[in-house]
């Protein structure tokens, strides 16, 4: 799939705008995914029969398989053909249960969406299923989770793409009870925290991608992130413009007090449900138009049509506008 060029300079999809540049941009688009679960659940193995891969095999084919369903992945992507966003966030469980057969499945998908440059991805709890499948997962989507500047997969990691820095943190963790709750981590929250400090004089909007949403209240207890205390001070002492998550498998949306001024927080539906058990597939798309030193942004919801067999985008609601810095004029 290509993603979209933005319009007016006549610059590399993907590439970060130099601040000679920012004049010529007139648009950039975002589009945010988030839970697709790809299926089928491939056969699992005689091993996976004595972990928690069991309980996910016995869910998956009880209530789950009825509810993901691969034409709402196809259309999915006819969509995002159609709107041919500049770039993808997806914000995890592309897994169910972290199976092998899985990982390699959602490598492809990854790959059918865009190029390394053009797909930004973390993972969520279902893709650290059990034991050491966070780290088969990572080596498999290591070019959508790639630094920048380190050309090395690692989190929290920086894409500076189009007129925004995305950042990319991991909050699945392995866990052997039938539990969904994420962590952040001391190490990647004191990183975050340099990087944030170190990339915040560019004038850059920053945008940061989780799985788990670092809201009070968004998660019911045994689904919540546990240290989401500790993200939401570093989130609002830095300069966080815009928040990315899925897990809920509902739209939300909140608003963080930041030192820096508000930091919208945003979730996406599953992108594959058909809506029986949760909010019917949903994206958000995002459009960035900069203009007299601010960027104004407007937020779409694409939701899927059942009875069209379709994601439809909706009207555009504005989000505060972004500043841009006298450095990136």
């Amino acid at each position: 799939m290509r993603t979209g060029a933005y319009a007016g300079a006549g610059l590399v999809a993907g590439a970060p705008a130099r601040p000679s540049e920012w004049h010529a941009l007139t648009r950039y688009t975002i589009a945010h995914v988030s839970d697709v679960h790809v299926p089928p659940l491939p056969p699992l193995g005689a091993a996976d029969w004595f972990s928690k891969r069991l309980l996910g095999l016995f869910s998956w084919h009880r209530k789950w398989k009825a509810e993901h369903r691969m034409e709402i992945l196809a259309a999915l992507e006819r969509s995002l053909e159609e709107l041919s966003p500049d770039h993808i966030c997806v914000t995890g469980d592309l897994t169910f249960t972290t199976h092998s057969g899985e990982v390699e499945q959602a490598a492809r998908w990854l790959a059918s969406l865009g190029s390394a440059t053009g797909v930004s991805l973390v993972p969520g709890n279902h893709d650290a299923y059990v034991p050491g499948a966070l780290e088969q997962a990572c080596r498999a989507w290591a070019p959508w989770m790639t630094d920048d500047a380190s050309a090395q997969q690692c989190f929290p990691f920086l894409h500076r793409r189009g007129p925004v820095d995305i950042i990319g943190l991991s909050s699945g963790i392995p866990l052997r009870l039938p539990r969904t709750v994420g962590r952040v981590g001391a190490g990647q929250l004191d990183a975050l925290r340099e990087l944030l400090a170190r990339i915040a004089d560019d004038g850059r909007p920053c945008i940061v991608l989780i799985h788990h949403p670092p809201q009070e209240g968004a998660a019911r207890r045994g689904k919540e992130l546990l240290d989401r205390e500790a993200l939401r001070r570093v989130l609002t002492e830095e300069r966080v413009d815009l928040v990315l998550h899925g897990h809920l498998h509902r739209p939300a949306r909140a608003t963080l007090t930041g030192k820096h001024g508000p930091v919208e927080v945003l979730g996406a539906s599953s992108a594959s449900a058909l809506g029986d058990r949760y909010a019917p597939a949903h994206y958000h798309l995002l459009e960035f138009d900069i203009e007299d030193g601010q960027i104004a942004t407007t937020l779409r919801h694409v939701r899927y049509d059942r009875a069209l067999g379709a994601f439809m985008p909706g009207t555009g609601e504005q989000l505060a506008p972004l500043p841009v810095s006298s450095a990136a004029a």
